[in-house]
C-alpha cells in the first residue's frame, strides 16, 4: 500500500491534472484518425516533453498511448477502419451492432473495457514493478545471464528451423 501512496500524492496537483487532460485530448484525437495514433502523437509530442519536469512528461505521454489505443475503437465501431492496430479485432464486434443500431453500446463495451484493463495494468504495474527492478539488478551482468538464456532459446529456434523445412519438403 506504500507504493500506492506514493503514486497517488503527486498525481493530484493542478498541474498534473491539466497535463493529463490535455494528453487524453490529444490522443484520443490521433486514436480517432486512421493512420495517426499513439506512437506517432508520442513521437510528436515528444519535443515539449523536454520543457517539462519528468514527472509531467511521464504522464503526457502515457495519457497520450492510453487515449490513442482506446480512440482506435471509436472508428473501428463507426466506420469499420480501425484507427490503431490495437482495434482490429474491435471491428469485428462493433461495426454489426453499429449497422444495428447499436453504436453507443459498442461505444459503451470499448470505453468500459478499456478502463478496466488500463485500472488493472496499472495496479499489477504498482505492486510488481519493485519486484522487477530487484530482478533487473539481479540480472545486471549480462555474462551471467547469456548462458542461460542460450541454452533455452537455441533448441526452440532448432525445431522452427526443421520444421520449417519439413513444411517446404513436404508440401
Amino acid at each position: 500500500m506504500e507504493n500506492l501512496s506514493l503514486m497517488l500524492t503527486p498525481l493530484l496537483s493542478s498541474k498534473l491534472i491539466i497535463v493529463l487532460v490535455f494528453g487524453t485530448l490529444f490522443g484520443l484525437i490521433l486514436g480517432v484518425l486512421p493512420g495517426l495514433g499513439p506512437t506517432t502523437g508520442g513521437a510528436l509530442i515528444l519535443p515539449f516533453t523536454m520543457t517539462l519536469d519528468p514527472l509531467s512528461a511521464i504522464v503526457l505521454l502515457t495519457a497520450i498511448y492510453c487515449a490513442g489505443t482506446y480512440g482506435g475503437a471509436i472508428t473501428a465501431v463507426l466506420i469499420n477502419t480501425p484507427g490503431t492496430p490495437a482495434a482490429a479485432a474491435t471491428c469485428l464486434d462493433g461495426y454489426p451492432l453499429a449497422q444495428k443500431g447499436e453504436a453507443g453500446r459498442a461505444l459503451g463495451m470499448a470505453t468500459v473495457s478499456s478502463t478496466i484493463g488500463g485500472i488493472f495494468s496499472v495496479i499489477v504495474l504498482v505492486f510488481f514493478a519493485p519486484l522487477l527492478a530487484q530482478l533487473a539488478i539481479e540480472l545486471a551482468n549480462f555474462e551471467e545471464v547469456s548462458g542461460p538464456v542460450a541454452i533455452i532459446h537455441c533448441p526452440s529456434v532448432g525445431i522452427v528451423v526443421i520444421s520449417s523445412f519439413e513444411i517446404l519438403i513436404f508440401e
